[in-house]
């Protein structure tokens, strides 16, 4: 799925939270090794620490070939219009490598508070992330037109939104699923919308530390109302979701063990129809960059699924 003058993000990218408490000279420093280490992409995620367009522009600017993508641009915390003319402004000073991930839970008829600080709803997510589309689409551009147009994906877990990432974007970037999932999804878009899979990761001989950070990464997203629908959707129940999320759960969700065991879930992300997997790393240490792990699975994978 290769589009003229876009760089490619290969089988293997990285996911991360981060570089969000690291200061712009180490994120410079370790953007630069991902990308000599051989992935595709670096996926960052939003929450209060940089905003999107701030991180994805210190990416760039750090990196000379890697695709770096918004996993996700938090559509509740800016409008259409300020999204729109960053991400021209980007495509503009890189051309060719910057996804736009767009996304935004907090789209019901609720307000939402994220450490306290109140996130105002926008309305039923299909609708509202349609609308939001049309209206990127309808900003006048007074400014220089990146050619290639950079390219967008959805963050989508149900059928619906799959469907909209399939029909008004790119593709999809669906975070926290099994590869059950991205069998179902890949059967929803259809052959040729882009699928680009979250993989939760713990690199750890010792199954039994392994599986403790696995489990409490799990249990903290379950809280989320769209992903304990989406898990229940997936066939898991009050027996694997209440009081804590059962080993059965754990074990769909994160892939843990040594790279033999990683390489294998990506390898089935691939084989149910995913076009680039994206790990993210978990640690017990949140403070601090997971570089040793980056670097042994880049030995240990990236030799076998390279574009």
């Amino acid at each position: 799925m290769t589009d003229s003058g876009q760089t490619e993000l290969g089988r293997v990218g990285i996911w991360t939270f981060a570089y969000e408490g690291q200061p712009a000279g180490r994120v410079r420093e370790s953007a630069a090794e991902i990308e000599e280490l051989g992935y595709g992409a670096i996926w960052f995620g939003e929450a209060f620490g940089r905003d999107t367009v701030g991180q994805a522009w210190l990416l760039l600017s750090a990196t000379q070939r890697i695709v770096v993508a918004s996993g996700i641009a938090n559509i509740a915390f800016r409008d259409p219009i300020a999204t729109a003319t960053a991400t021209r402004a980007l495509g503009e000073a890189f051309p060719g490598r910057y996804v736009l991930g767009l996304g935004g839970h907090r789209v019901d008829d609720t307000v939402h508070e994220l450490d306290g600080y109140p996130v105002p709803a926008r309305g039923r997510a299909v609708t509202t992330m349609r609308a939001y589309l049309q209206a990127m689409d309808a900003v006048p551009a007074h400014g220089p037109i990146a050619d290639p147009a950079p390219r967008r994906a959805l963050a989508a877990l149900g059928p619906k939104m799959l469907q909209l990432a399939a029909e008004h974007t790119w593709g999809a970037h669906p975070y926290f699923v099994s590869t059950e999932h991205t069998e179902q999804a890949r059967q929803i878009m259809g052959p040729n919308a882009f699928l680009a899979v979250e993989q939760a990761v713990v690199l750890d001989t010792d199954l039994s530390r392994a599986r403790q950070v696995a489990t409490a990464h799990v249990a903290s997203y379950l809280s989320a109302p769209h992903q304990e629908a989406n898990v229940r959707r997936l066939g898991f129940n009050d027996e694997d979701i209440v009081g804590g999320p059962s080993r059965r759960l754990v074990d769909a969700i994160v892939a843990y063990g040594e790279a033999e065991a990683i390489g294998r879930r990506v390898q089935e992300h691939l084989d149910a129809g995913a076009d680039h997997v994206c790990l993210q790393v978990l640690t017990a240490d949140t403070t601090s960059l997971p570089e040793h792990e980056w670097r042994e699975l880049a030995a240990a994978l990236l030799l076998h699924h390279t574009a």
